[in-house]
């Protein structure tokens, strides 16, 4: 299988050549896509390559949507592009009410194959409008795919993955990963199951679920904790709708200590949802579950706040360890 050196945003970039090539029912549009490349390049020489398949369209997310969904089940691949998740909320009718329906409603004989990507989370000058991480909205809704890819190997894989689902998928990227060191990707493979978690980072001490950009801090977190005697397994679920629960249930049985970190707010986070399913499950923990999050507060302008807000490596690590020196009394 041919590799390429790739940052995440040229992985992107990789799968959404390789899916209009394949697959000639794919359409790529939405605001700045098309001739300027994307606001952050990820779509750059779409245009260029694949004509008129690639196009702008006005500043407008109710229209993107609502015309992807007709596409859709008209027997297109539509690949739309909203430039900020916040944005989605604008048509959330589209994805919410009509997206999600379409199997539903026509009894089966109707699919709406719709992938939107969109991009996610805290970086300089974001501000409260356009650093919402909104997962858990998405997770709440039946019919939707979600997913968070995190390195450049899932960007690329899951992508391809998502565009030849029939139903309709939610790519969540986040901006601070679009242009990180370059990764050897492998490229032009079998399109890969929807689903999966993997273990990043083997441990038996305390189970620790993360997905998204908060991965690489988990990490930095749990070497960091290692040289202190505590071993934290990490446990990576790029899919988060379909859930790899199996996979969390199998690690919390030999920890028997659990949290989970991701950068949205604590309250209603899909955190709570992982929490649920283990305590559902009944496993013996040692220790109540942890959730590490953003606090409930709207994200400051000033960087320096906002990265007082979001989870570190120093925070994760100093959670951790007061999880892994807990032990219920009997």
């Amino acid at each position: 299988m041919p590799e390429r050196d790739l940052t995440y945003g040229e992985a992107v970039n990789a799968a959404l050549h390789r899916l209009m090539e394949e697959l000639p029912e794919t359409l790529v549009y939405g605001e700045d896509v098309a001739v300027p490349g994307g606001v952050f390049g990820v779509t750059r020489g779409l245009r260029k390559q694949h004509g008129d398949r690639a196009f702008d369209t006005p500043i407008s997310e109710s229209a993107i949507l609502g015309s992807a969904v007709g596409a859709a089940m008209m027997g297109r691949r539509p690949i739309v592009e909203i430039m900020w998740a916040d944005f989605s909320l604008v048509a959330l009718d589209q994805i919410v009410n009509q997206a999600a329906n379409v199997r539903y409603v026509s009894g089966g004989r109707l699919s709406a194959p719709l992938t939107i990507r969109t991009q996610q989370g805290n970086a300089p000058g974001a501000c409260a409008q356009h650093s919402q991480c909104l997962e858990a909205l998405f997770l709440h809704v039946p019919g939707l795919r979600v997913c968070m890819p995190s390195t450049p190997q899932d960007a690329y894989d899951l992508l391809v993955t998502a565009v030849h689902c029939d139903d309709p998928v939610l790519v969540i990227e986040n901006r601070t990963l679009y242009f990180g060191a370059k990764q050897q990707v492998q490229v032009g493979g079998p399109v890969r199951p929807m689903g999966g978690a993997r273990t990043r980072r083997p441990g038996s001490d305390v189970t620790v679920v993360t997905w998204g950009a908060m991965t690489d801090r988990v990490l930095e977190a749990a070497e960091a904790l290692a040289g202190e005697g505590i071993d934290a397994e990490v446990l990576e679920t790029p899919w988060l709708n379909p859930f790899d629960t199996g996979a969390v249930l199998e690690s919390t049985r030999r920890t028997r200590r659990l949290a989970v970190v991701h950068e949205a707010n604590v309250t209603g986070g899909f955190g709570a949802e992982v929490v649920a399913r283990v305590a559902g499950a009944g496993v013996p923990l040692l220790a109540p579950p942890v959730r590490i999050g953003t606090p409930d507060v709207r994200m400051p302008a000033a960087q320096t706040l906002a990265q007082a807000l979001v989870p570190g490596p120093d925070r994760v690590a100093d959670e951790l360890r007061a999880l892994a020196g807990q032990e219920t009394p009997r």
